[in-house]
């Protein structure tokens, strides 16, 4: 069973084209998904507030942005600069992709329990946004951010929580859950910085495990 979760499986190029091409098509939908938003959106506010309404595919997006490293390991970011785009998508990945995933399958779920009847779209939401949460988790093991990306991904993502409740773009909500934007506010502000500290956290375990692997060579 470990060798699922082993290196040798996850970075082979039958699986890291599977979960490009699904990731892929997600981020499609999801674009797709939020195109009457973005769409109000333009009508009546700044054009510049666009790119913080689509949350969840904008995740998808970078997550399937950063398994284009690992599908062509040789194609190495040879400029400073290079490297800090590859760092900051691998970051924002992180951060965005575990707190999207986490977030719609919470809000689903409240919803529910406030009465909200759910549908089969509902089920495919939820899994597809565990999966996001997941999957990320692991190839991050194999992604290579500092703390500079970190930093950089956690001001994005903070401030697109501004724009969201302080400008009232955040995604489209049940009824039931609009009575309490406040506490889905908290929430989502709360589990930013949690999704932070894991990026971090994750961080550090994958350069332990680094330098316990150059230790032993010596």
């Amino acid at each position: 069973m470990s060798f699922f979760w082993s290196k040798s499986f996850l970075l082979s190029r039958p699986i890291l084209w599977m979960v490009f091409l699904i990731n892929l098509l997600g981020t499609v939908y999801g674009y797709y998904w939020y195109w009457g938003q973005l769409v109000d959106i333009a009508d009546t506010e700044p054009l510049w507030y666009l790119p913080f309404v689509p949350d969840s595919p904008t995740a998808s997006l970078f997550f399937t942005l950063s398994l284009v490293y690992l599908m062509f390991p040789k194609a190495e970011p040879s400029t400073k600069f290079s490297r800090a785009v590859r760092g900051f998508i691998e970051a924002f990945a992180v951060i965005t992709s575990i707190k999207y995933g986490i977030w719609a399958v919470t809000m689903i779920v409240a919803g529910a329990y406030l009465g909200d009847p759910l549908s089969w779209q509902h089920f495919m939401l939820i899994f597809s946004h565990l999966g996001m949460a997941f999957e990320v988790l692991l190839f991050g093991a194999f992604y290579r951010y500092g703390m500079g990306a970190v930093l950089c991904a956690a001001a994005w993502t903070l401030w697109n929580d501004f724009m969201d409740y302080n400008k009232g773009i955040f995604p489209y909500l049940s009824h039931t859950l609009l009575n309490d934007l406040d506490i889905v506010k908290t929430f989502t502000i709360s589990l930013s910085f949690m999704c932070i500290v894991t990026a971090i956290i994750y961080m550090q375990l994958r350069n332990r495990t680094v330098q316990i692997g150059e230790q032993a060579k010596v």
